[in-house]
């Protein structure tokens, strides 16, 4: 099987680039079963396994397959988002085997995002990964990949201080309204969007005591449970335009395809505040407020591209941590291609289908033998528990033999090493075993 990904993030595309590639999590099923069926009708892919992970940082499809086709699937990534190949290439970035396991590592242990550490982006992967299984596009190579990642993220983040030193989107977010208001408290705060960003930088901002907490959102109900939760209110989006000028900051977060705060809306609301200035940070990718806004000279408008420099401090603090993350990925890249070595063609044909099969003909003899004895047992009137007892024990004996006289022969080292073996092969722990193996 290879494995290939193709990706944009935000160290390789501008914002509106990115927003062009932004799909929602309802539309990851539907655009995976069109880009399987794309690949299917090559006639040289059949059964290619896909996923795609899309945050306000990034958008990457995975895929595993007979053969890589790179080129065929970024040629459909570009026609998804409406520009040429070429451009799209000129802002990407390809790997292939053994380099989509180390990406996907680092993306999933926070070491490939725009704030070091986060921790964000691991749920948004298993939300990708969840939403492939479901549309039926996640198969064993792919599976193992995002679970192993999982695990290594895990084992990053129990065994470093990657994250310790990391300021977030949303503490960024207070510390640049901090150096435009000299009070938070005195400012009224207007969130749009009810979604995870949203509650992290209401969070961050409630902390701050502020004059007023609003949540506008689509629908009223996800709206009013966050409201409660700061001591807010919750106002529809379609009344946002008129009561704008309420607010002094305005942090937006939706998975809307087109901007929801256009130019002329803030400029009626700063005629009504008589040009008091107005806070804004655009979140979402493709974004919520429209990029003119930016010129207007009483609006500070930030965007997740903005934040960059605010979240990029105290990088010698961490560079430790980076260094013992990537030994536990290096580690992780080695057993994950260790694994898919074993899953390749020529491994199973030359070692282990052969071993198996003998294995399973040899458990078959003996269990034959021990049937036909246990049989006989019985026509001659034996006691059935007798009989169960003697069968069990032979086939045991049988099973052991081989193993027993290994672990009498040899010199001390050859018997410590066979000890070592037969302790991982018969006196391991219960546990079930990874998917896939």
């Amino acid at each position: 099987m290879a494995v290939w990904a193709l990706g944009i993030n935000h160290t390789t595309a501008p914002l509106d680039l990115r927003g062009r590639f932004a799909f929602a999590l309802d539309q990851i099923a539907p655009t995976l079963q069109g880009l399987r069926q794309s690949l299917g009708g090559t006639g040289h892919h059949p059964g290619v396994e896909t996923a795609i992970i899309s945050t306000c940082n990034r958008t990457e499809i995975y895929c595993a397959g007979n053969a890589p086709a790179m080129d065929h699937t970024l040629g459909w990534l570009a026609q998804s988002g409406g520009v040429s190949p070429a451009l799209l290439r000129s802002h990407s970035y390809t790997l292939e085997d053994s380099l989509v396991a180390r990406h996907a590592f680092r993306v999933a242990s926070g070491l490939d995002s725009m704030v070091l550490g986060e921790a964000q982006i691991l749920g948004q992967m298993k939300d990708a990964v969840r939403a492939a299984e479901t549309a039926g596009a996640l198969g064993t190579t792919l599976n193992q990949l995002f679970q192993r990642s999982f695990a290594v993220a895990k084992e990053v983040r129990s065994s470093t201080e990657i994250g310790a030193h990391s300021i977030s989107m949303a503490a960024a977010a207070v510390r640049l309204a901090s150096q435009l208001f000299e009070d938070l408290g005195k400012i009224r705060v207007l969130f749009v969007g009810a979604g995870e960003m949203i509650e992290l930088c209401a969070t961050h901002f409630a902390a701050r005591n502020p004059k007023q907490i609003a949540i506008a959102n689509r629908t009223l109900e996800r709206g009013e449970k966050l409201a409660t939760r700061f001591g807010g209110e919750v106002m529809r989006l379609a009344d946002l335009p008129e009561r704008l000028h309420e607010f002094d900051a305005v942090i937006s977060c939706t998975a809307s395809s087109l901007p929801i705060i256009g130019l002329g809306a803030v400029e009626r609301a700063l005629k009504k505040r008589r040009h008091r200035p107005m806070f804004m940070v655009d979140l979402a990718v493709p974004r919520d407020i429209e990029p003119e806004v930016k010129a207007l000279g009483d609006v500070y408008l930030y965007t997740v591209d903005d934040l960059a420099s605010v979240v990029q401090t105290a990088q010698a603090n961490r560079q430790a941590a980076v260094a013992q993350a990537e030994a536990i990925i290096d580690a992780g890249v080695q057993s994950f291609m260790h694994w898919m070595e074993l899953r390749s063609p020529a491994a199973e044909a030359g070692a282990v289908v052969p071993l198996i099969q003998q294995l399973n003909a040899q458990t078959d003899e003996w269990r034959a033998l021990e049937i036909a004895r246990a049989k006989k047992l019985l026509a001659k009137g034996e006691d059935v528990d007798a009989v169960l007892e003697a069968l069990s024990r032979g086939l045991t004996q049988k099973m052991l033999h081989g193993t027993l006289a290994e672990l009498r022969a040899g010199d001390a080292e050859m018997r410590a090493q066979t000890a070592q073996t037969v302790s991982r092969l018969f006196l391991r722990s219960q546990a079930k075993p990874p998917h896939g193996l």
